[in-house]
């Protein structure tokens, strides 16, 4: 059970003294504290939470009601029930500015101990379900700040295996879904801008050679440097390279003609040659080169992205033909 504070204002100590032998020996389960005048009543209020005060009328200096007018002006007591103890006739004025002055019920002297008990159990009833709704209340916070924290935690994790499902694990570019799925929106956007979307393929030259002499370790090692180099040719937040899978990669370059992808072509193409990666198998140069094709086309309706993708195959088929660690931009390139 919860053990609640019970303040007891009377200016004659004899009357405090019996008042709070009463209130103990009953077995309320209360600590009773008293109080010789309102001044001090006031100044306990401040240091302890009350769930009931005991008050009497007739005090000198400040009576009662101008103790309970006080404690209803400040937030922190105003909602404390007063129960007057006076010793006043029983008139109507008397009890009427009583509970203007915010008294919640009146007792009147000489004390009938058993009406004193049984209205402080109704009073004490209520202190006892309003703490424990307090409590039940700042569990239901915790709670719901715990289910805030373990939400946001949540979505935190969904965000981190969102981008998990979206980069490959080797390169740390993106993933071929992360691939389609940028190529799928940015088509569907290209198509309402009526503005040219291009794509350049990228492969190594001669990877499988590669690997044959330095073995799979080193390949992967090429494969991740490549992909660095690559990336850091982009200039913008919405280009994208991702791998396609093995030593191919696809960049995705939205609003961008072929000069522009052609440039970007370069880049890469230089990017990787700054690599300085000694490739002593590779029939076509000392170091690891790369062979770009390049696709660009303005989306309509009814079309799909895999004509383009087609068209940048075929364009970077030209250019291993050609005799690799070149670029070759793809012509008259039909999306219908």
């Amino acid at each position: 059970m919860v053990r609640l504070n019970v303040l007891v204002v009377d200016d004659r100590p004899e009357n405090l003294f019996s008042m709070k032998q009463l209130l103990e020996s009953e077995q309320l389960d209360v600590n009773v504290e008293t109080a010789e005048s309102g001044l001090i009543a006031l100044e306990k209020t401040l240091k302890t939470e009350f769930s009931l005060i005991l008050l009497d009328v007739q005090m000198p200096e400040m009576n009662g009601y101008e103790t309970a007018e006080l404690l209803r002006g400040s937030k922190k007591t105003k909602f404390i029930p007063i129960i007057f103890v006076t010793a006043n006739s029983r008139e109507e004025n008397n009890i009427f500015k009583g509970y203007e002055s915010g008294a919640v019920d009146y007792l009147f002297k000489p004390i009938n101990s058993h009406i004193l008990l049984s209205k402080i159990k109704v009073f004490l009833d209520l202190g006892r379900q309003k703490k424990s709704l307090e409590e039940k209340t700042a569990e239901l916070d915790i709670k719901i700040k715990e289910l805030e924290t373990l939400k946001h935690e949540l979505e935190l994790k969904n965000v981190t295996l969102e981008q998990l499902t979206m980069e490959d694990g080797l390169t740390a570019l993106g993933n071929r879904r992360c691939l389609d799925i940028t190529l799928d929106a940015e088509w569907v956007r290209g198509m309402r801008s009526k503005q040219p979307l291009s794509l350049i393929m990228i492969d190594i030259d001669h990877f499988k050679l590669f690997n044959d002499t330095y073995g799979h370790q080193e390949g992967d090692i090429c494969l991740k440097r490549v992909a660095s180099a690559l990336k850091t040719t982009l200039k913008r937040q919405c280009d994208i390279v991702a791998r396609y899978g093995g030593e191919e990669f696809i960049a995705v370059l939205p609003d961008t003609d072929s000069e522009g992808a052609s440039q970007v072509a370069t880049r890469m193409l230089h990017a990787v040659d700054l690599l300085e990666m000694t490739h002593s198998s590779s029939p076509t140069a000392p170091n690891v080169t790369v062979s770009l094709g390049v696709a660009t086309v303005i989306p309509v309706k009814n079309s799909l992205p895999e004509f383009l993708i087609k068209a940048v195959d075929k364009a970077l088929y030209k250019a291993k033909n050609s005799g690799r660690n070149r670029l070759v931009i793809a012509d008259d390139v039909s999306v219908l």
